[in-house]
């Protein structure tokens, strides 16, 4: 029956792109896809009737309910008709107000998972994000994310406009097959678009945010995204002022999108705690993404009072890499300068030992073998005026440790991951 469904959805789908001729802005990449969904949603939003996955809905499902404007069915077999129904009503009547670009993120889990949705779902602009080692439980070695990812900028027409990163190494190789225009963005200078004077503002947990200039053919206009926090984050601002510019934007009309670009749950907010501030970043986790957070953590500007507090969860689905990678992380903390080191799940010693090999001293390591059991500890680690960055793998479920430490628990359901009955149902 999935495949079935599947199938249908995918069918109406492409019927309705044909019929709606949407730009198509395809976005893929090991980390920071859905930071820059948003990113690239805030600034066309400024000029365009556009629309943007939803939830999670980036794979072989949800992208076709993406172009049909529809939520999942679940197990009803009567709102998986309502789904059918509302995809033949686009398709039977003219929609005025069907969006003009359709942000479509696009997730791999394995080997063929891009190529499938980029087969019936061709992109006018692909953009790829930094690409890392995940899910190589599935994809074995990171040659084989890279061979995947790169399709979606590699199945582009003459036409089609390719946004890279050019600070990526696993990049370098893929602009030389890519049919269409290139353009990168990054941090060197020989990018086509980069950010510059990069500074970060965090006096409390009311005031924060991130400043920087957009440099973009011998021009400059200054960027604010209040309410974000990590250098890695300008990344998304990039594209979405790459993708504004690939679609006629100019950089005034660019910079004012970004004003409200708001990063997703999960991904490095800023929330109040109980007697600190927490740094939100458990939607997921990887090698890459662990340590950009580190990093972002690291660089933040505190007084001498201020201790930070690393809260790691497992990075799952690293196969046969997996101790390694996490000691590799655990030293990485270390030399980070972090004062406090929790390490949660199934390679806890392995964080401990990385830690400890680069001089943390194993007093300042705690470890819990689940979130559930570093949840009822938690608030007996932190001090007050301590900064917190709490990560980890989807399954690890490190927003628990979240909820236990953010001041306002009734705004749990409003601002954290995972918070519907199903997953709070689970274990």
């Amino acid at each position: 029956m999935k495949s079935l469904l599947e199938k249908l959805l995918a069918v109406l789908a492409q019927k309705i792109i044909k019929k709606y001729n949407p730009k198509i802005i395809g976005i893929t990449g090991s980390m920071g896809k859905t930071s820059a969904k948003e990113a690239v949603f805030a600034v066309l939003k400024e000029k365009f009737q556009v629309r943007k996955n939803i939830k999670n809905y980036n794979n072989e499902i949800g992208v076709p309910l993406t172009v049909i404007g529809a939520e999942s069915g679940g197990s009803s077999v009567f709102r998986w008709l309502l789904v059918i129904l509302r995809a033949f009503g686009l398709l039977l009547f003219k929609k005025n107000d069907y969006p003009e670009v359709l942000v479509l993120e696009m997730g791999a889990d394995k080997p063929g998972d891009i190529q499938y949705l980029v087969e019936k779902f061709p992109c006018d602009v692909g953009v790829l994000t930094m690409i890392g080692p995940a899910h190589l439980e599935n994809f074995k070695t990171l040659e084989n994310i890279v061979k995947e990812k790169q399709k979606i900028v590699t199945h582009l027409s003459k036409k089609g406009q390719a946004i890279i990163n050019s600070d990526d190494p696993q990049q370098k190789q893929v602009k030389d097959k890519v049919e269409a225009t290139v353009l990168t963005y990054g941090s060197s200078e020989d990018s086509d678009l980069r950010g510059a004077d990069l500074s970060t503002v965090l006096f409390d947990s009311n005031t924060r945010g991130v400043k920087f200039k957009i440099l973009y053919k011998g021009s400059a206009v200054p960027v604010d995204l209040p309410g974000v926090i990590g250098a890695h984050q300008i990344n998304a601002a990039l594209i979405g002022s790459l993708v504004g510019l690939s679609l006629e934007l100019n950089l005034v009309e660019i910079s004012r999108g970004l004003k409200n670009y708001k990063p997703p749950k999960g991904r490095m907010n800023l929330i109040k705690g109980k007697n600190c501030l927490v740094i939100d970043d458990t939607y997921n986790s990887s090698p890459k993404a662990a340590k950009a957070a580190i990093k972002s953590l690291n660089e933040l500007k505190t007084e001498n009072n201020v201790r930070k507090v690393a809260v790691m969860g497992d990075m799952l689905e690293l196969g046969n890499s997996s101790k390694q990678q996490h000691f590799e992380l655990g030293k990485f903390i270390a030399e980070s300068g972090i004062d406090v080191l929790v390490t949660v799940g199934k390679y806890k010693e392995q964080v401990k030992k990385g830690a400890e090999s680069a001089g943390l001293s194993g007093q300042n390591i705690y470890l819990f073998s689940d979130s559930r059991r570093a949840e009822t500890k938690i608030i007996k680690i932190i001090q007050k005026n301590d900064i917190v960055l709490v990560k980890g793998s989807q399954g690890s479920r490190m927003e628990r440790i979240v909820k236990k430490l953010m001041a306002e628990t009734s705004k749990a359901g409003e601002l954290l991951v995972r918070q519907s009955d199903s997953w709070l149902k689970k274990s």
